[in-house]
């Protein structure tokens, strides 16, 4: 289990990265709001996945039947990721596309999460063989990862909080930008400018 959760860990730092940089920094996906309404919804779905698999995984063993839901909630996340490929190629039209950066970076952590689902494939197959239970179990990994993977956890969930909020044009939830300001975004700058 703790090459999985060194491989989930590392797909963590990515995911915070390319949110970071490429949906909050050069998109600013919240303040395109409703525009930007079913990216920003896949995005908080696929939040609150991984939000339960990160604050789990590393103290919880999810026996019997219980490996059926965690089966599920993987599956959920490889579905919601493929259909956001889709939805973000036409919601960011307006910005000329997603970033050919972006693109290599959810490569990277397809490649990853690829390697975290061969890695746990074993531990899913000895689990589900186990009595049926949630079973308070920390994994064998350093107590700080442990830790770590708990605020990913929480930081996660906020996130997508923000994006679900933002699909709605809750106020404030666009902060720091203004609405719309997505269309003041560097890379719309440089698209108006070749344009005249």
């Amino acid at each position: 289990m703790s090459k999985v959760l060194y491989l989930f860990a590392t797909v963590a730092l990515l995911g915070a990265a390319d949110t970071i940089y490429y949906h909050e920094w050069r998109a600013r996906l919240p303040a395109m709001g409703s525009a930007a309404r079913s990216e920003l919804q896949l995005h908080a779905f696929r939040d609150f996945v991984y939000a339960m698999l990160f604050a789990t995984l590393p103290w919880i063993a999810w026996h019997g039947r219980w490996t059926a839901v965690l089966v599920g909630l993987l599956l959920i996340e490889i579905v919601l990721t493929l259909w956001d490929f889709v939805v973000e190629d036409w919601i960011r039209k307006s910005l000329g596309g997603v970033y050919p950066g972006e693109r290599i970076m959810h490569v990277i952590m397809g490649i990853v999460f690829g390697a975290m689902l061969a890695n746990i494939v074993p531990v899913l197959r000895g689990w589900w063989l186990a009595p049926t239970g949630l079973l308070m179990v920390p994994a064998a990994v350093h107590p700080i990862l442990r830790w770590i993977m708990l605020i990913m956890a929480i930081g996660v969930f906020a996130s997508g909080m923000r994006d679900l909020c933002a699909a709605y044009e809750v106020p404030g939830s666009a902060w720091p930008w203004r609405r719309n300001d997505s269309a003041a975004s560097p890379r719309a700058d440089v698209r108006r400018a070749s344009a005249e």
